[in-house]
């Protein structure tokens, strides 16, 4: 009985799916097969019930379940605190936010390499929905978002806040002076998709005071860039990711009499078997965003 029979194994109990842990554990199916026939074998009873559409536990496979995450979990404790780190091997996948793609990913992919030489990362850049719910469906690791993934089992660390300013482009010709948000409201304003927690923000301040403003929303925030630079309308955006633009002039901050919300990110990964060794990476993402 081997550790990885035992991760195929929890893979498939988690997902329902000998194909889908195949995926996951980077396995063929046939392969995945014969690990399972391998523990049922050693142990000699049925894990799975194989008759449904749905691969699903037996009474047996839910017992089972119960020790195979124990074991999981003290292997990769003690991976962590006795072997080198260079014995640390396997894909780590990571969902990020394009905030953070723009701003300090590369230095953390560069931390983790350092720390973690064996250990591959397959990244993921996507809206903060969207990595919300590939963490829940096991669809990426660890996952580098807007806003805490409040589920059973997601643990969630603080990463950073990214204030948020208003830009437009100079072509508008908007004049440098403090403006109420009514006035704002005249023009369109390009933002995040919806469901974000910049769209909901915007909508409800707006929508009050001028149901009519048109807004425009994308999921590349390279997009909100470029069309707030060609005059499409005016953004709110962290100014992290804007020095270039604002030291150019492509972009010039507006002075308006509503502060939008901090973005708030965080690092939310599952808890359980395998979460030491996301767990050091948050820590390392913390490190990273700090720096």
């Amino acid at each position: 009985m081997n550790i990885r029979s035992l991760e195929t194994f929890v893979w498939i109990a988690r997902l329902g799916s000998f194909r889908a842990a195949a995926n996951r554990v980077h396995a063929s199916q046939p392969s995945v097969s014969a690990r399972i026939s391998g523990l049922e074998d050693q142990l000699g009873v049925e894990l799975f019930n194989r008759s449904v559409r749905k691969v699903t536990l037996t009474a047996k496979g839910r017992e089972f379940l119960i020790y195979a995450e124990k074991m999981l979990a003290l292997h990769a404790e003690m991976m962590h605190s006795v072997a080198k780190s260079t014995a640390m091997q396997g894909t780590v996948r990571m969902g990020v936010s394009e905030t953070i793609a723009h701003s300090w990913l590369p230095q953390l992919v560069e931390q983790v390499s350092g720390v973690y030489p064996a250990l591959n990362l397959e990244l993921e850049i996507d809206i903060s929905v969207n990595l919300s719910e590939k963490l829940i469906d096991h669809e990426v690791d660890i996952a580098l978002l807007i806003g805490p993934v409040t589920q059973p089992g997601i643990l969630n660390q603080k990463l950073c806040c990214y204030p948020l300013i208003w830009v437009a482009s100079p072509r508008l010709g908007i004049e440098n002076r403090r403006m109420s948000l009514s006035e704002l409201a005249t023009w369109p304003i390009v933002t995040y998709p919806r469901k974000t927690q910049p769209h909901t923000v915007i909508r409800s301040l707006i929508d009050p005071i001028n149901h009519s403003t048109r807004i425009h929303s994308s999921s590349s925030l390279s997009n909100i860039i470029r069309m707030t630079i060609d005059g499409l309308g005016v953004s709110a955006l962290p100014e992290e990711i804007l020095e270039k633009e604002l030291r150019s002039g492509d972009l010039i901050q507006l002075d308006v009499d509503v502060e939008m919300p901090d973005l708030e990110f965080n690092a939310a990964f599952r808890g359980g078997p395998g979460a030491t060794v996301v767990q050091a990476i948050s820590e390392l993402a913390v490190d990273a965003a700090q720096r």
